[in-house]
């Protein structure tokens, strides 16, 4: 692992306006820099670059972070890939931390296949383009199959020469170990005898999200019907197919940028795609879409088209990737080629206008797409027509979302005819059963759970049915819109003015001897984020929103160790929701700070000045939304009162209209 002293050193010396400028042209604007977002087409620049706090702002998508978050953001880099890259950048030696020799000799039996596997790619690219037998046969291949050099380069397809053991001889000769060609599978060791896997086949290296070679593909060029058209690496501990898309590393800038990610099947789907225009395409390689490719693309787009060639046995079989896709949340739309067409073929007879024509006209939604497929089989059976209706109303129960699920229900009601209460009827009793098999599940789970600091798994559960409506009870969502936006007020005049001390004003009641209470003002002064905390203390107040409540936890953990707010930890934090949300909250305050008043002779009171009325109301504020939310729950239609809760509602009661006078609010 990198050590700390490793990654403080690269925040200490990484500005993230040089590092987003060699991606981003950034131009200055006043303290800050301002350029195109890099997430998406627009001409107005809207995303910015602070110097001074050393984080930045995409405002068209509300992404931001510092140095290392865009890097993850715009590179698609895990977090140790982000320190690596700055690192480099800035000359810092990588250390790391101590490791167990187990630990060792995993992350060495890893590197090891990593080398092997770039020193096959660069091999047998080389040998394609340099060699007669490459030029003659593998260069030649992807020439007629249209290929051009750019995009040959691009993906950095080889060929492996008709011999035994070519590939084998030269790793060996440059001392690669043939251990570790065997664990990567391209050199097959039999007994005393070892040959190239790949013999005489064209290659299409598989790249990880971050550019490194996991395996290949390799295509036969003869007609030899005992040996497989399509062969792939086998297994290793760099690649697991079922969790690798072909194309990945290519299109994840115009997977993100584009907002979709069209999935095909093979390599040369992908290639021809490419070539077109249509840069943001990955294929499962062969393989049935797995749930772990799907999370692939979740990363960088919620919107999957498939496409389909006009095969039907082969739609069949793939029609399943549809649920997975739903069930992680995405949005999935579907394209299906006319007979005889593939994505392939449909590319190279088409120009990249009418390409990108008929992928948009021809999309359709999952639904009208089941449909239209399984319908033809029914030949107007009733019993078909109904198993065709369950049939979609499962792929609907395994969108997470309520609302697109109750929009996806209409819609097959009005197709098939039929009404939504049966619909919804069947739906229910789907998610029941989901649910009550989940809850099982999470029960043999909870005696096996490694880390005491999570929830049980119950939890996200109550939450699940909470967001189906399958349980009563539960925040209401105009309440949890008002609460989260005095929390983030909260946790906005924390961040800026926490380290500040400001004057506040306390209600002091006297009694006099003849026991009349007076109420005087008692001025006095204190740091704001020790008053803020007093005042959520005093209530037991918890945040609703769960990112903002972590925030307060981290700001009060520092207060209390330092007595003093450090932003910078905040900005840099591990996780990167704290990280991106106080990020944002910080770049929102300086887009829209006011600024050249007084050349219009207008005075402005600064933020400093009224601090402590700001403090008030936020805080006045939240009390009063909770008091509200209280009273509205007691006051039940019909409901008999006792005497004791009749006595709560009018002191809940009598608590409002003082918070109303504060705030200077009609009641």
């Amino acid at each position: 692992m990198i050590s700390r002293s490793t990654i403080d050193r690269v925040f200490e010396s990484a500005r993230v306006e040089e590092v987003i400028g060699e991606f981003v042209q950034l131009k200055k604007a006043g303290s800050n820099f301002k350029g195109l977002s890099p997430f998406v087409d627009e001409k107005s620049p809207s995303f910015m670059v602070s110097p001074v706090k050393q984080i930045w702002k995409d405002f068209s998508t509300g992404k931001g972070g510092n140095a290392i978050s865009f890097l993850m953001e715009h590179e698609h880099y895990t977090y140790p890939e982000a320190i690596k890259w700055l690192a480099k950048k800035y000359n810092i030696e990588i250390e790391e931390t101590e490791q167990t020799n187990e630990e060792k000799a995993q992350m060495n039996e890893r590197e090891s296949m990593f080398l092997v596997s770039t020193f096959a790619k660069d091999y047998f690219h080389d040998i394609m383009l340099n060699s007669n037998k490459g030029k003659a046969i593998g260069l030649s291949y992807f020439k007629e199959r249209g290929f051009t050099d750019e995009t040959i380069k691009t993906f950095e397809l080889g060929y492996c020469l008709d011999e035994w053991d070519a590939f084998t001889n030269a790793a060996l000769a440059k001392g690669y170990d043939l251990k570790y060609l065997a664990a990567t599978g391209l050199t097959i060791v039999k007994e005393n005898k070892q040959f190239d896997r790949f013999k005489g086949r064209v290659l299409f290296p598989i790249h990880s999200m971050s550019g490194r070679i996991l395996g290949f593909g390799g295509r036969i060029l003869t007609a030899d019907k005992k040996a497989a058209k399509y062969l792939n690496s086998p297994e290793s501990e760099i690649y697991h197919k079922s969790k690798i898309l072909y194309g990945l590393y290519q299109a994840k800038k115009e997977i993100a940028k584009q907002d979709n990610c069209f999935l095909v099947e093979g390599y040369t789907d992908v290639i021809s795609f490419y070539q077109s225009g249509v840069e943001n395409v990955v294929a499962s390689s062969g393989t049935a879409l797995t749930s772990d490719q799907i999370r692939l693309v979740n990363r960088l787009t919620k919107n999957i088209t498939v496409l389909f060639d006009g095969d039907a046995a082969g739609i069949r079989a793939s029609i399943r990737g549809i649920d997975l896709i739903l069930e992680q949340g995405m949005n999935v739309k579907v394209v299906q080629f006319p007979d005889g067409e593939d994505p392939d073929s449909f590319a190279k007879s088409h120009t990249k206008t009418e390409l990108k024509a008929y992928l948009e006209d021809a999309a359709q939604d999952f639904i009208n797409f089941k449909v239209s497929l399984l319908l033809k089989d029914s030949n107007n059976d009733p019993v078909k027509k109904a198993s065709v209706i369950r049939d979609i109303v499962t792929s609907i129960s395994k969108i997470p979302d309520g609302i697109q699920r109750e929009v996806y229900v209409q819609e097959c009601a009005r197709i098939m005819d039929i009404s939504e209460r049966v619909l919804f009827s069947e739906l229910a009793q789907l998610l029941k059963k989901d649910l009550q098999e989940k809850s099982k599940a999470a029960k043999k789970q909870r005696y096996t759970q490694q880390d005491p600091n999570e929830p049980p798994p119950e939890y996200f559960l109550e939450q699940e049915q909470a967001q189906m409506g399958l349980v009563k009870g539960g925040v209401s969502s105009e309440k949890v819109d008002q609460l989260s936006i005095l929390e983030k007020e909260i946790i906005r005049i924390l961040l800026l003015f926490g380290n500040e001390e400001a004057e506040f004003i306390e209600e002091v009641e006297n009694e006099d001897e003849d026991g009349k209470i007076t109420i005087t003002n008692r001025k006095y002064n204190n740091n704001v984020s020790a008053e803020i905390y007093v005042h959520l203390q005093d209530d037991e107040i918890e945040f609703t929103n769960v990112i903002f409540q972590e925030i307060y936890i981290e700001i009060i953990h520092q207060l209390n160790q330092f007595e003093k707010l450090e932003i910078d930890t905040l900005v840099n934090h591990k996780n990167p929701d704290i990280s991106a949300t106080v990020t944002s909250i910080l770049m929102d305050e300086e887009k829209h700070q006011l600024s050249n008043w007084q050349s219009k002779n207008i005075e402005v009171k600064s933020a400093l000045e009224v601090l402590s009325k700001a403090v008030n109301d936020v805080i006045f504020n939240l009390r009063r939304t909770l008091i509200d939310e209280l009273v509205k729950n007691k006051l039940v239609a019909g409901k008999e009162f006792s005497n004791q809760e009749k006595e709560e509602i009018m002191n809940y009661n009598s608590l409002r209209i003082r918070l109303y006078e504060k705030l200077k609010r009609v009641v």
